[in-house]
């Protein structure tokens, strides 16, 4: 198989969050966290799982650190712990939580690794959810306050920052679903907590550039998560019922529409004068800021077929399906790609801030560990993002989730979405198969 090369001064990193992996939460002056109740209360996560420790990153990041220098990786994107920074959510610095991190980002550097820095990876502090967390308008404010913080402390530094991970999630995953801490079920309160994540960002990018001491350099971006709405045939009435749902969907009309052009798209159902949040002049001019790049979460498409003239969302009976019971489907990958193209105008370079895929992995005798599944997921995703530079899209960069197995939310303990295997009883890291085939990908630059 010829190599596939892709662009020169690709950047190849790999993706993690604080609550995921850090541990340590009960050290140093952190406060507490959203998830650290939600995960501490009964039948809300698999088997019980929490992140106190997790994969105890906090302690042992510069072995991780080295961990990613033998991969080659050239990026790191991680998160800051709002809680570890600012126990109570705003006024009181913790130096300790702010010091970590000035750590992590000195020795990142050391080791010619670029530090992408996310400010909000889902673990708010609950002294702020007391007060209505992200349904509580002062949360654009706090968080905007938070972010200046965190900027003028590593600004010094770090170059690439990202607002907020994946404002659906916390939104609706979290306020509307109910599996995501703090385990709400109200969709009025998901509109309104959609609104202030949108606010939160906007201010967030101008405290992040009135904050840095590197104006010049500083890059600020935004990850929202996607999933390509596909056709189960190429029927008419498929397409018909497919093209519905894309036009209604939240990831579009309430997150990437706002964002790029300043006003809210249809949802659906419809929103009643009940469910809408209010919008107060201004509100959409401070939403729609000037971005350095956008962040694309993609991990799985969306099925749909026509049931009596309505969109119904199915199973593709002919796919392979990854352990979280996601399609794997890399073509929605490359229409993603194409469509952010023409909603941003081509003007706003995108980067793949997450892809990858859970798959049970186990060592052989000889302590190896062979995921044949996963590394044809990864290839066939990154030959997508070739595919969508050679039409003309403006992707610069890719990053794996994850580097390691960790904690995964509600499902606790029994995803494994690392390039690297945990073993959680003694935390002894082993590299993949799939590890090695992204070293080898990021030295040569191409799909090998």
């Amino acid at each position: 198989m010829t190599s596939q090369p892709f662009p020169a001064g690709f950047v190849w990193g790999t993706a993690t969050s604080s609550y995921q992996i850090e541990g340590a939460v009960n050290e140093d002056g952190r406060g507490r966290s959203i998830w650290d109740d939600f995960a501490h209360t009964p039948g809300k996560t698999k088997d019980g799982g929490t992140g106190d420790v997790a994969v105890d990153h906090y302690h042992r990041y510069p072995d991780d650190i080295a961990l990613m220098k033998s991969l080659g990786v050239k990026a790191y994107r991680f998160s800051t712990a709002w809680p570890r920074i600012l126990p109570d959510g705003q006024g009181r610095i913790e130096p300790r939580g702010l010091d970590f991190y000035s750590r992590l980002v000195d020795d990142l550097l050391t080791a010619g690794i670029e530090p992408y820095l996310t400010l909000y990876h889902w673990d708010l502090p609950s002294a702020l959810q007391a007060h209505g967390g992200w349904a509580n308008r002062d949360i654009a404010g706090q968080f905007a306050d938070y972010a200046a913080i965190v900027t003028r402390a590593l600004g010094d530094r770090v170059t690439n920052w990202i607002t907020l991970n994946e404002p659906w999630c916390v939104a609706f995953l979290s306020h509307e679903i109910g599996e995501h801490a703090p385990g709400l079920k109200d969709r009025a309160m998901a509109m309104r907590a959609a609104h202030h994540c949108n606010l939160a960002h906007g201010l967030g990018v101008q405290a992040i550039r009135a904050a840095t001491p590197r104006p010049a350099d500083t890059r600020v971006g935004v990850t929202l998560n996607y999933s390509t709405v596909l056709p189960l045939t190429d029927s008419e009435a498929d397409r018909r019922a497919a093209n519905l749902v894309h036009q209604h969907d939240p990831f579009w009309s309430w997150f990437t529409k706002p964002i790029f052009t300043g006003a809210y798209g249809p949802v659906w159902p419809p929103l009643t004068p009940t469910d809408a949040p209010e919008i107060r002049p201004g509100d959409m001019a401070s939403i729609c800021q000037r971005l350095d790049f956008l962040g694309v979460n993609y991990y799985t498409p969306i099925r749909m077929k026509d049931r009596d003239g309505m969109p119904e969302y199915t199973r593709n009976p002919g796919a392979e399906y990854t352990l979280m019971d996601w399609e794997v489907e890399p073509e929605g990958l490359r229409r993603l790609l194409r469509d952010l193209k023409s909603v941003t105008g081509g003007h706003v370079p995108l980067y793949i801030t997450e892809n990858g895929a859970s798959f049970v992995d186990a060592a052989n005798e000889s302590g190896q560990i062979h995921d044949p599944r996963r590394i044809a997921y990864l290839r066939g995703h990154l030959d997508a993002c070739r595919q969508a530079i050679a039409e003309g899209v403006d992707l610069r960069g890719y990053f794996v989730w994850s580097l390691m197995d960790n904690f995964e939310w509600a499902h606790g303990y029994q995803q494994y979405f690392g390039v690297v295997h945990v073993d959680y009883a003694t935390q002894k890291r082993t590299i993949k198969d799939s590890g090695y085939f992204f070293r080898d990908v990021i030295d040569a630059n191409a799909i090998l």
